[in-house]
């Protein structure tokens, strides 16, 4: 068994506009800070070696002393990039909320931190150990006199209706079941989110969260009943109408899949999840007509993180006998993933059918 003590270190921020350490501009006069407050180690339960993945997990800290009054809800953008660039995931997480990144791999990683489509921060990672284990990087803000949330909501970003207020009894619950959650403690998760729903039904988050956890669990039935819980109960929250549709993909049934993430691009268009899989459900029931749009709008909003989706159209186009375009999404791909394993078949499938 691997352990590693804590640390804590400066971390230098690279951000747009005048720069100091750990200090990015925001608009005239507000400044969001990132504090050199922040821990990165390896947690306690450590898992078995052979195909190593880790969780990276941590807290977004906000202080808002300087503000002389709450600031509100705020999102952030939490998005994990490999250092050359290549987007692993990302997650939407509130003022003082958590983000888990799951099945990350040994490496170097940067965490980019973004508020209202602005990057306000970077660290650079190191997630390496032998066994499977959990790495925790806290993120400490400041926000500085000035700062404003009334500008007009953006694409992407959590709105007032995304969360569920509690009480203090069902909140403290809450806050344990999500701790269980990333310990990977997922009976007790459960049990304790089920306390929550039994008091109150109306929890949406709650239903969610109980759905990933039997997910993890590869209780399909079950997770898919917490998911439609959820979405019963807020119809237009994102992230069960999401996990839902990727459900049902795992579980071929592509025609639910279809229905669930249509109405997830509706309620987020900007998401280039949702896109990518409404486009693959659109693949499995035989209408690549519309696959086509919305895999080329995921690859739209996001080139590295969904460059797949290149050779989805390729094996369209391919199947449909337009070998001349299947070539070009295959020349696409490549740019983006140089590393590619079967990079020479593709090269020598672009030789023989790319348009003279």
């Amino acid at each position: 068994m691997r352990t590693a003590s804590p640390r804590t270190r400066a971390t230098r921020i690279s951000c747009r506009g005048n720069i100091r350490l750990g200090e990015a501009r925001m608009s005239a006069g507000a400044f969001l800070i990132l504090v050199a407050i922040v821990f990165f180690q390896p947690l306690s339960g450590l898992g078995q070696a052979g195909a190593v993945s880790h969780v990276l997990l941590g807290d977004v800290k906000v202080d808002e002393s300087q503000m002389g009054r709450p600031a509100g809800l705020l999102s952030f953008h939490i998005i994990l990039y490999t250092t050359s660039g290549r987007m692993v995931d990302r997650q939407v997480v509130v003022n003082n909320g958590r983000f888990r990144f799951f099945g990350v791999r040994n490496g170097e990683y940067d965490l980019v931190i973004e508020h209202e489509t602005a990057e306000i921060g970077r660290i650079r990672v190191m997630v390496q150990s032998t066994y499977r284990t959990d790495f925790r990087q806290d993120i400490a803000l400041e926000l500085k006199p000035g700062f404003s949330t009334r500008s007009r909501p953006r694409p992407g970003t959590i709105s007032v209706e995304d969360t569920h207020e509690r009480g203090a009894a069902t909140k403290s619950v809450f806050s344990e079941a999500s701790q269980e959650l990333t310990k990977k403690n997922y009976a007790r998760a459960i049990a304790l989110l089920r306390q929550i729903v039994s008091v109150d039904p109306g929890d949406f988050q709650a239903w969610t969260e109980m759905g990933t956890a039997y997910l993890m669990q590869k209780d399909y039935a079950e997770a898919e009943k917490a998911y439609a819980k959820a979405v019963e109960t807020r119809p237009t929250f994102f992230l069960a109408l999401l996990n839902l549709g990727r459900l049902h993909l795992l579980q071929k049934n592509f025609e639910g899949a279809v229905a669930v993430l249509t109405k997830a691009v509706e309620v987020k268009s900007a998401s280039a999840e949702a896109n990518y899989y409404l486009g693959e459900a659109y693949l499995q029931v035989k209408k690549g007509s519309k696959a086509v749009g919305y895999l080329n709008e995921a690859l739209k909003l996001d080139p590295i993180g969904k460059a797949d989706a290149h050779l989805r159209l390729a094996a369209l186009y391919n199947a449909a006998g337009i070998k001349d375009q299947a070539a070009v999404e295959y020349q696409e791909f490549l740019k983006k993933k140089p590393d590619y394993p079967d990079k020479k078949k593709l090269e020598q499938y672009i030789a023989q059918n790319k348009k003279r």
